[in-house]
């Protein structure tokens, strides 16, 4: 990579100089970076010329520093010309640690990523959630992999990393781990996070991400209908594990919740409000935004159904909820059960929720908005297609009044 460098020799006087001689310091730039060499050598300012940089006069001290000025910038030069033709990156202090002999111990990437996924681990509960760190640990294997499969190393320089290398990170990431382009894009998001503490620490110069793009593509979400929640709500499970589950899904189905709030719900997260109603007031595990939702009957008597559960009782838990993975491969199995055809997860409820529980009966979108616990509103824009059903059915009773008119 092309790099501009200059040297640059100039006096360095003290804030309080008043007369006498003044130390010369040699300044290397790099592409607008800085770094500076004490040379050794003194000069009265009177005798110094700013404009070349070395000293004025034909006396034999002028002409002996000059000539120690001159060898030393081209000490400077050759070092980094080295550095050029052994294809290392050019900052403004590697030519002075060449100079000096100083080896610069190169930092390696797989040893930034898990440093940083150690502080994450040590802030999960307070500042990260627990699937957060999880999808950094994953990233630091898809990292590890990649390293093995494209260069046959166990680490990496990260001065060596430029577009090239993100580039081929991406292709990797779509053909050989076969991964969706959201997934791709998300994962190269938390790379590109990972490369950003290199560049604020001055480790890189240069950001390998500065023309990379990566766009999310519009995912249609399974939604359900009325008609296919009361099927689920209506049927009968020879296994309590799957009665278990559908109750937890029609839970969320029923106040909007998101799989990790429902799991860590507790009684005490049931308060009565101002309306002398139960609510549920609670601060989100994933935006850490307050989130207050009124019970729904249909709710209540979920909660009321588990409240002698032994695993509620021994936990404090609101309901027997199981992990994420076992709960959204059962509640595929009740889609098969219930003949629904539809890719049916633990989220699936919380969309339903907030499009055929509210948005269609008339909820308006900023107090739909407000029972997600959404950051900003444009993130509920999602299911404005779904208003238009809405629309549909205002305008028609509209058109129906005209015509009654008439």
């Amino acid at each position: 990579m092309k790099t501009n460098v200059s040297l640059l020799f100039y006096l360095k006087k003290q804030k309080n100089y008043e007369s006498g001689d003044v130390p010369v310091y040699l300044r290397i730039t790099v592409n607008s970076k800085r770094a500076e060499i004490a040379t050794g050598r003194q000069c009265d300012p009177k005798r110094w010329n700013s404009k070349s940089g070395r000293m004025s006069g034909c006396r034999e001290d002028a002409r002996s520093v000059n000539v120690y000025f001159a060898n030393l910038q081209q000490k400077l030069f050759d070092a980094h010309s080295e550095l050029v033709r052994s294809g290392e990156t050019v900052t403004a202090e590697s030519p002075k640690s060449k100079f000096y002999g100083r080896i610069e111990k190169p930092r390696m990437l797989l040893g930034i990523l898990k440093d940083h996924n150690h502080r994450m681990e040590a802030l999960v509960g307070t500042e990260y959630a627990a699937g957060t760190l999880k999808r950094y640990k994953v990233l630091e294997r898809h990292t590890i992999a990649f390293l093995n499969d494209r260069f046959k190393a166990s680490d990496f320089d990260i001065k060596k990393i430029d577009y090239a290398f993100v580039i081929d990170y991406e292709f990797y990431l779509r053909t050989v781990r076969q991964m969706g382009n959201n997934a791709v894009v998300k994962h190269m998001k938390m790379f590109r996070k990972i490369l950003n503490i290199c560049l604020n620490n001055s480790w890189i110069q240069v950001d390998p991400f500065a023309n990379f793009k990566g766009t999310y593509k519009k995912v249609d979400k399974a939604i359900l209908t009325q008609q296919e929640i009361e099927l689920i709500a209506g049927k009968e499970f020879v296994s309590e594990r799957l009665s278990q589950v559908r109750d937890t899904f029609l839970f969320c189905f029923y106040t909007g919740l998101a799989y990790s709030d429902v799991q860590k719900l507790k009684i005490s997260d049931i308060s009565v409000g101002f309306d002398r109603e139960h609510w549920i007031i609670i601060q989100r595990v994933k935006t850490d935004e307050n989130c207050h939702i009124p019970l729904l009957p249909e709710a209540r008597s979920i909660i009321d159904r588990y409240k002698n559960h032994p695993f509620c009782l021994l936990r404090g838990n609101l309901l027997p909820v199981p992990s994420n993975q076992k709960m959204n491969e059962y509640l595929k199995e009740i889609a098969v059960l219930c003949g629904i055809n539809k890719a049916m997860t633990s989220h699936v409820a919380r969309h339903t929720f907030a499009t055929t529980v509210t948005l269609q009966n008339g909820v308006p979108i900023e107090t739909v908005s407000k029972m997600l616990g959404y950051t900003n509103i444009l993130t509920t824009q999602f299911y404005a297609k779904i208003m238009d059903l809405r629309v549909s059915k205002d305008m028609l009773a509209l058109k129906n009044e005209f015509l009654n008119r008439k």
